[in-house]
């Protein structure tokens, strides 16, 4: 180094960059999570329709294998769910109920919660369900 050079700091990134990339690895995988709700494995179909982009997204209700309700991410009983599935009727007349009901559900569970929601009026009540693999339709 020559005498009327001074030094130069240098910062090295490399760290930053590796801690960056990670937390940007933990919220890819933690969103979608926390995003879903209540953990339900839907039954397949093989051929499921599209789904229809409308002006209003449908609400989520939720029915598990253990026969927990959930109006989109929140735990409820029957009757709290009926009032507020009820109050929001009122307030949006037109918006829909899409029943997400675990495969493991009790028919009975999930039918009580279907005829609850057309009972109160709600224009459209449909079960959400997912495709079913090409292997397991000839069985």
């Amino acid at each position: 180094m020559r005498p009327d050079q001074k030094l130069r700091p240098e910062i090295n990134v490399t760290p930053l960059v590796d801690v960056v990339l990670v937390l940007l690895i933990i919220f890819m995988v933690i969103m979608p999570q926390m995003e879903q709700g209540p953990d339900v494995r839907i039954p397949g179909i093989l051929n499921p329709d599209q789904e229809s982009k409308s002006k209003l997204d449908p609400l989520m209700v939720s029915v598990t294998a253990q026969g927990q309700l959930y109006l989109e991410k929140d735990p409820l009983e029957r009757g709290v769910l009926l009032e507020r599935l009820k109050a929001l009727h009122e307030r949006e007349p037109s918006r829909k109920v899409v029943i997400k009901a675990d495969r493991d559900a009790r028919y009975a569970a999930v039918r009580e919660v279907f005829k609850d929601c057309r009972d109160l009026g709600f224009p459209g009540v449909s079960l959400k369900v997912g495709d079913k693999p090409k292997q397991a339709a000839g069985g």
